[in-house]
């Protein structure tokens, strides 16, 4: 992204969905650790499409978001990232909730970091 404006404004509607993405996250754990519903992949999609938006903004705005200080550990931040994709990719319901238990740290800090740098 461009200009600083760009980025805080960018940063304002990520911290605007995060809450709710996180909730979501959550919600998602219980249904891959046993609890599915027949909505479950198609719920499970729209999570990671959100998840993707996330990481597009954070990527966008990384300098802006680490000024003065690092918010965001982005090595840390794509490892596990990494690791949401292979359980995905292996179509595996127990890893795939463990990937996103360990992601929710990681989208709570960023929203929290947003949220920081744009007050």
């Amino acid at each position: 992204m461009e200009n600083i404006a760009e980025q805080k404004e960018a940063l304002e509607t990520l911290v605007e969905f995060n809450q709710r993405l996180v909730k979501n996250m959550n919600i998602i754990v219980k249904e891959l650790s046993g609890k599915r519903l027949d909505d479950t992949d198609k719920f499970l999609k729209g999570i990671v499409d959100a998840m993707n938006w996330e990481i597009n903004v954070m990527n966008g705005t990384m300098s802006l978001l680490n000024e003065g200080k690092q918010r965001v550990d982005k090595e840390e931040f794509n490892h596990k990232i990494l690791n949401l994709g292979a359980a995905i990719k292996d179509k595996d319901d127990s890893k795939m909730a463990d990937a996103i238990t360990q992601l929710i740290p990681e989208f709570e800090n960023l929203g929290n970091a947003a949220q920081e740098v744009i007050a």
